[in-house]
């Protein structure tokens, strides 16, 4: 979304390089989105949300389930992802994460979906800033993104093992477990997604605990009972809102 080096350009416009984090994870951010904007009642206008670096439009088809009635429009840099998502959303466009590269007036969304996109950025403060400024006063914003302290990376960091979500490589894996390489170049732990999203101008509503899809079978009831946790989960799901000028 900000405008990588040409490699990275590369990397994100080959279609075999995973653009979308799963069902399951969309319907639970939508979940909370939903439950944050109410429905759309006795003529109220509806919400306009932005999903952030959409991809393929997988997710943001599986959050407009949960979003009737609400404007949904799908936001991405990479011309092979917006091909796909406009097979599966009614509305997608091409927009950056740099100095007004989004597409809309300052203060013209109620919420943004930024599903797994901040943990791909160069800039991420330059990012949050863009962000800000398309969001309205007290607009929401709906996070979600690996978690560096996952309960597992605090065991394979303690074994000298490189923890899972990190890379070293945009070619191929080294030193940790997984065999596909995403391109994540920052990784945030509870706390410091927090004082992160705080010094971009954002109030933290809360910030819950997500499973991930990739671990072994016989861990998943563990890796679901880390959600309590948030600080321990896979997945960090941030809901924040902009604060008022």
């Amino acid at each position: 979304m900000t405008r990588p080096p040409a490699a990275l350009r590369d990397f994100y416009e080959n279609p075999a390089v995973p653009v979308a984090s799963g069902a399951a994870r969309s319907r639970r951010q939508a979940r909370l989105l939903a439950a944050a904007l109410g429905p759309v009642r006795g003529g109220a206008p509806a919400a306009t949300i932005l999903d952030i670096g959409c991809g393929d439009g997988s997710a943001a088809a599986t959050a407009a389930e949960l979003l009737a009635g609400h404007r949904l429009i799908g936001v991405d840099w990479s011309q092979d992802a917006l091909r796909r998502a406009r097979t599966r959303i009614p509305c997608a466009v091409r927009g950056e994460l740099t100095g007004g590269g989004l597409p809309f007036a300052a203060g013209s969304a109620d919420a943004v979906l930024f599903s797994e996109v901040i943990e791909h950025l160069v800039d991420p403060d330059a990012a949050l800033d863009e962000l800000r400024r398309v969001l309205r006063p007290g607009g929401h914003l709906m996070l979600s993104t690996p978690n560096l302290a996952a309960w597992y990376n605090r065991g394979l960091l303690l074994a000298g093992v490189q923890p899972v979500f990190s890379e070293v490589s945009m070619r191929r894996i080294h030193g940790r477990p997984g065999t596909q390489v995403v391109g994540h170049l920052r990784l945030y732990t509870a706390r410091a997604l927090r004082g992160f999203l705080r010094a971009s101008g954002f109030e933290v509503v809360r910030i819950a605990g997500a499973p991930y899809h990739d671990v072994p079978r016989p861990l998943r009831p563990l890796d679901r009972a880390a959600c309590r946790v948030p600080s321990l989960a896979s997945i960090l799901l941030a809901h924040a809102r902009r604060a008022g000028e």
